[in-house]
C-alpha cells in the first residue's frame, strides 16, 4: 500500500490521556479493525506516557496526591464500556512487579520503588516511570499492522474539510502530517491573562514587584520570591502545596518527629514567608486514610443515567444551580445516610428501611427532607451539610492574627483527625458517590468553575502528610494564614500589594510579591496553545466558560451550529467532557476510561468503514529494537 494512502490517526498529546486513548484502540482494534495497516502518530514535545504534567523532569520532593493503590490505567469490569475488559496493574502492583524483577525502571527509582506501600503516596517521578511503561505496554499491545510514530515537536495547526484528510502542522516542520483523523488529547494548557490578572501583571511593572499569575506550579519560576520576605498567596489547594513545598524543602528546610509524633520544620533560611488564604479560607481537604470495610454505597440512586436522561430531554436547558445541584445532594446525602445506618447504626434512630423510602420520596430541595434527616439522626454533627462544608468559616471572626493562627491550626488538626478516623466513614460514603457524581455529570457537559472547585475541594485534597507539614510550618512562621473571604489589592498609593480577609475586620498583610496558586482556567479563547486557539477561530463551539465544545458520546468537536465534526475528536480538561482525571481509582467505573472507550471504537469504525475491501493486509516488520527521538527529528517506530 502507498505509504501516503494508508489509513492515519495523529494523537496529539502523549500524557495519561493519549495514552489510555491508545489502550483503547489496542484493545478493541481486533474486533473492530484486525490487521489493515494503520499509521498512528504520536505527537507531543515531552516523553510519552508522563506528558508534561507528570514528565520525570521535575522535583523528586513532588508527590501524588492518591495512594499508590488508588492509582489506575487500566480498565476493569466496573466499567461501562462496549470494548473488551484488558486488566493490569495498578501503580501499587507495579511496584510490586518491579520489586519482584518482572519490570525494570531506572535504577535511580530503585529506593522509592521499594519504600513504596499500596497505602502511601507515590513521588511523581516514580508515576512517570509508570505511565511510561503503561504507554510502552499499550503500543505493544497495537496489531502488528499498526506503525506508530511519535514526533517529539508541538502541533500548531489542523486544517482539512470535513470531508477529506486532514493536515496536522508541527512547529519546525515544512511538511504537515496527512490524517484522516485527528484526536487532541492535549491535558493542562497554558493561558493568557484575563482582564483582572492582566491588571495585576500590570501594576506590578509599574511598582517593581513580582506578580506570578497561575500556572503548573512546577514550571513556575520561583526564584525571584526572597528569604523572609512577605509573599501573598492566593489559593489553598494542590498548587499551594507544591508552592509551599518547593519554597521549603525544597530550599534546604527539613523537619524532624517528636515523641508524640509532631512535626518540628528546620528552616534552612532562605523561605520566604507565605500569606495564605481564598475564597474558604482553608485547605483542601485532606486524603482519606483507611479503607472503607463492608457494603459500598449502592450509587448511582438519585443522580444516575434516568435522572441525566431527564435532564437533557428539558426543552429550556438545565441550570447547574436549579435543576442539577439539588439532584447531586440528594445523591451524596443517600450515600452519606446509608453508610451512617449500615456501619454506625447507634446513632440513628430509626428503621433503615423506614428511612430510605421515605427519603426516596422527599423533594431534594424541600423541607421535608431536612426534617427526615433530623427525625432520624439525633447528633448534628452526623449529618451532612454541603452547605457548611462548602464554606466551613462562614460568619466566624477573630479578634486578632494570633488567634487565627491558632484557629486554623485546629481546624486543620481536626481535618487530619477526622479524615483518618473510621468512625466518620460516611465521608468516604460521600467521596465515593462524588466520584459517581462526577462520572454522570460528564453527559451533560460543562458545569463550571464552582462545581470543580467544590469536587476537588472534598475529593481531591493534599496527602495527610502534607498537611501536618502545612502545620509544622505554621508553628515555624514560614506559613501564616489570611482567612477566609481574602481579598487582594493593588495598591496604587504605597505600591504594593495588599491582603485581608473577612475572618479578621481591618487587617491587613503588605507585600511586594504575589502568587496566584492555581492552574490557569482552561479556555479556549485565552489559551497559548496555537492549535486549540486556531479551531477556535475555524469555528469550533466553545460554552459559556470557554470550554471547547464536544459530542458526550464519543468526543467529535462540536461547531457553533452544535454539529460534529467526522475527522476531529478532543478528550480532557479543556472540553467540557473534562472527567476529573486521566487515571483513575480501581473499580470506580471511571469517566475517562469509558470516554477513551467510546473515542477509540469510533474512529477504528470510521476507518474500517473507509478502508478498501480490495487493499491488501501488509504487515509492517518489527524492528529489533526502538530508539529514543531527538527533538530535531521525529521518531518512526513500527512494531
Amino acid at each position: 500500500m502507498n505509504a501516503s494512502a494508508r489509513p492515519s490517526v495523529v494523537l496529539v498529546g502523549a500524557g495519561p490521556r493519549g495514552t489510555g486513548l491508545i489502550e483503547r484502540i489496542a484493545a478493541n482494534a481486533p474486533e473492530l479493525y484486525g490487521d489493515t495497516p494503520l499509521d498512528l502518530h504520536v505527537v507531543d514535545p515531552h516523553p510519552p506516557g508522563g506528558g508534561r504534567i507528570w514528565r520525570h523532569d521535575q522535583s523528586p520532593l513532588l508527590w501524588m496526591n492518591s495512594t499508590a493503590e488508588d492509582v489506575t490505567m487500566f480498565t476493569d469490569e466496573s466499567v461501562e464500556q462496549a470494548g473488551p475488559v484488558r486488566p493490569g496493574p495498578s501503580l501499587a502492583e507495579w511496584a510490586e512487579a518491579v520489586r519482584a524483577g518482572g519490570i525494570a525502571v531506572d535504577p535511580g527509582l530503585a529506593e522509592a520503588v521499594a519504600a513504596l506501600g499500596p497505602r502511601d503516596f507515590a513521588g511523581r517521578r516514580l508515576q512517570s516511570a509508570y505511565l511510561g511503561w503503561v504507554y510502552e505496554r499499550a503500543v505493544a499491545a497495537l496489531p502488528p499492522s499498526v506503525a506508530v510514530h511519535e514526533h517529539r515537536r508541538p502541533a500548531v495547526r489542523v486544517s482539512g474539510s470535513r470531508e477529506g484528510r486532514q493536515q496536522v502542522w508541527l512547529a519546525g516542520r515544512p511538511a504537515p502530517l496527512l490524517a484522516d483523523l485527528v484526536v487532541l488529547a492535549l491535558g493542562h494548557l497554558d493561558s493568557e491573562l484575563p482582564p483582572d490578572q492582566q491588571e495585576l501583571s500590570d501594576f506590578a511593572a509599574r511598582h517593581g514587584l513580582l506578580h506570578l499569575p497561575p500556572a503548573f506550579t512546577a514550571d513556575s519560576d520561583l526564584s525571584a520570591l526572597r528569604p523572609g520576605e512577605p509573599v501573598l498567596v492566593r489559593g489553598f489547594g494542590l498548587a499551594f502545596v507544591d508552592l509551599m513545598v518547593l519554597l521549603t524543602e525544597g530550599r534546604g528546610g527539613s523537619y524532624t518527629e517528636g515523641p508524640d509524633g509532631q512535626l518540628t520544620y528546620r528552616p534552612s533560611g532562605r523561605e520566604p514567608v507565605l500569606h495564605v488564604g481564598s475564597r474558604r479560607g482553608v485547605p483542601y481537604h485532606s486524603k482519606i486514610g483507611y479503607r472503607l470495610s463492608g457494603e459500598r454505597p449502592p450509587v448511582p440512586r438519585f443522580f444516575g443515567p434516568e435522572q441525566v436522561d431527564e435532564l437533557l430531554a428539558r426543552p429550556g436547558g438545565v441550570d447547574f444551580r436549579r435543576d442539577v445541584w439539588p439532584l447531586i445532594g440528594k445523591e451524596l446525602g443517600f450515600a452519606h445516610y446509608h453508610r451512617l445506618f449500615t456501619a454506625h447504626p447507634e446513632r440513628t434512630r430509626m428503621d433503615r428501611a423506614d428511612f430510605e423510602e421515605k427519603y426516596a420520596l422527599a423533594d431534594p430541595a424541600g423541607p421535608a427532607l431536612g426534617a427526615l434527616v433530623a427525625a432520624a439522626v439525633p447528633d448534628p454533627a452526623d449529618r451532612l451539610d454541603l452547605d457548611a462544608l462548602d464554606d466551613p468559616l462562614a460568619g466566624v471572626r477573630y479578634p486578632d492574627g494570633e488567634a487565627l493562627q491558632e484557629g486554623l491550626r485546629r481546624y486543620i488538626e481536626a481535618d487530619l483527625a477526622r479524615r483518618h478516623d473510621p468512625a466518620h466513614s460516611p465521608d468516604l460514603a460521600v467521596f465515593l458517590a462524588l466520584l459517581s457524581v462526577y462520572g454522570q455529570l460528564v453527559r451533560i457537559g460543562d458545569r463550571g468553575p464552582w462545581w470543580h472547585g467544590f469536587f476537588s475541594y472534598l475529593a481531591s485534597g493534599p496527602p495527610g502528610p502534607r498537611l501536618r507539614q502545612l502545620l509544622a510550618l505554621s508553628r515555624a512562621g514560614v506559613v501564616r494564614f489570611l482567612g477566609a473571604g481574602t481579598t487582594v489589592l493593588a495598591d496604587e498609593r504605597r505600591g504594593v500589594f495588599r491582603a485581608g480577609s473577612a475572618g479578621l475586620p481591618g487587617e491587613w498583610v503588605e507585600a511586594r510579591a504575589l502568587v496566584e496558586a492555581r492552574l490557569p482556567e482552561p479556555t479556549v479563547e485565552r489559551t497559548r496553545d496555537p492549535l486549540l486557539r486556531g479551531l477556535y477561530a475555524d469555528g469550533a463551539a466553545a460554552t459559556p466558560a470557554g470550554l471547547l465544545a464536544v459530542d458526550p458520546t464519543d468526543a467529535r468537536i462540536l461547531n457553533r451550529a452544535g454539529s460534529p465534526h467526522p475527522r476531529r475528536f478532543a478528550l480532557g480538561p479543556h472540553t467540557d467532557a473534562r472527567s476529573g482525571g486521566a487515571f483513575a481509582r480501581p473499580r470506580t467505573n471511571a469517566p475517562a476510561f469509558r470516554q477513551n472507550d467510546a473515542t477509540a471504537r469510533t474512529l477504528l469504525s470510521f476507518l474500517r468503514d473507509r478502508a478498501a475491501p480490495t487493499a491488501p493486509a501488509s504487515r509492517v516488520p518489527v524492528p529489533a529494537a526502538r530508539t529514543a527521538p531527538t527533538p530535531e527529528e521525529p521518531h518512526a517506530a513500527d512494531h
